[in-house]
């Protein structure tokens, strides 16, 4: 009986030491200083394979990869908690929202080796100023695409000229209500981040009457319809349509000169990080010029590092489309985060005008 109790007693000490020692491990993995893996929460196909499976190599860490398909997603998910992403890639304005949620980790700058590469013009802007929580990595615009064999090249410069009746049922827009009421904000010219009732309705109104010209309302199918010659002209984000140029040499894609939406993606800490080694090792890696150059080729999307915009071929980092002039740029708009009752108007007015559509 006493050798039973013994063994009881030692059985004991032993599960002891294997709780403590897992609680060790826990608080380690925690802290980044146990765990061997990074999870990355990023929109699909944004990132070329070829590089998670370089840093892998490099420094042992094994990347997980999840991902989204839209910033609301995104957010819901990290707010609703219950995740252990390491890193997520929001856009400008849902930093701004992240922000006031408390969702974000803000940047250790000590540990960040590669800062200095970036294009000063698109740092520390109104959505994250001294980019305490965010590090750029894609950013682009809102353009027009036409194709060459139906559009006579320079017939389109501004966003009224799709307004033409030449073009009916020859138009495809992205599936977008910020981008779509966007354009047609500042056709009026309207800000894209306008909270003016009146202003909103009115844009979609002369959205209506663009309805004859409108052969589709669209998301990723957008890029396929316009290779294989489907429709005229499109209006689509510009890495969209670098894949669609990429694919039809017929295509162009224009920035209308009275202005856009000028849009970042950026990656980010979310308060659900748990493998800060792992973090900030990746984070350096993907700033290293070579680096970024190399995932600028695969996504085709610009490049915020300016080092590595060096790196790529002539044709493409002097390509204006892309990497738009300064003039073009002072015209451009970020959008900003509206209030909920706000992004509902936009909704509402949006579906409208796709049931119109119809």
């Amino acid at each position: 009986m006493k050798r039973l109790v013994s063994y009881v007693i030692l059985i004991l000490a032993v599960c002891g030491l294997l709780g403590f020692s897992a609680n060790r491990l826990t608080a380690s993995d925690n802290s980044g200083g146990g765990s061997k893996e990074l999870n990355l929460y990023n929109w699909g196909d944004y990132i070329d394979p070829a590089l998670i499976t370089k840093f892998e190599k490099q420094t042992g860490y094994h990347v997980n990869v999840e991902t989204f398909d839209s910033n609301e997603a995104m957010y819901t998910k990290i707010k609703q908690g219950g995740t252990n992403y390491d890193l997520t890639v929001p856009s400008d304005y849902m930093i701004e929202k992240m922000r006031a949620a408390h969702l974000l980790v803000p940047l250790n700058k000590a540990k960040l080796h590669g800062m200095h590469n970036f294009d000063s013009r698109l740092m520390n802007l109104e959505f994250d100023p001294h980019n305490k929580y965010s590090i750029p990595y894609f950013w682009g615009t809102l353009g027009i695409v036409y194709n060459d064999q139906d559009v006579k090249p320079g017939a389109i410069q501004h966003w009224n000229d799709l307004w033409s009746s030449k073009y009916k049922n020859n138009i495809m827009l992205v599936d977008s209500a910020r981008d779509v009421l966007g354009f047609a904000l500042v056709s009026n010219g309207a800000s894209m981040n306008t909270t003016n009732l009146k202003t909103l309705v009115a844009a979609k109104n002369k959205l209506d009457r663009l309805t004859p010209n409108v052969k589709a309302i669209v998301a990723d199918e957008i890029k396929m319809y316009m290779a294989e010659n489907e429709s005229a002209i499109a209006v689509d984000w510009s890495g969209e349509a670098s894949e669609m140029m990429a694919n039809n040499r017929h295509l162009h894609y224009v920035v209308p000169s009275e202005g856009s939406n000028l849009w970042f993606d950026n990656l980010v800490i979310p308060k659900t990080a748990k493998h800060y080694k792992a973090i900030y090792a990746f984070l350096n890696f993907m700033m290293k010029p070579a680096n970024a150059a190399q995932n600028a080729k695969y996504v085709g999307y610009a490049t915020p590092n300016k080092a590595a915009q060096q790196l790529l071929p002539a044709s493409v980092r002097n390509d204006k489309q892309f990497y738009p002039d300064a003039k073009t740029m002072a015209h451009l708009q970020i959008y900003k985060n509206l209030s909920p009752e706000m992004v509902g108007e936009y909704n509402d007015l949006y579906l409208e005008f796709k049931m119109h559509h119809k």
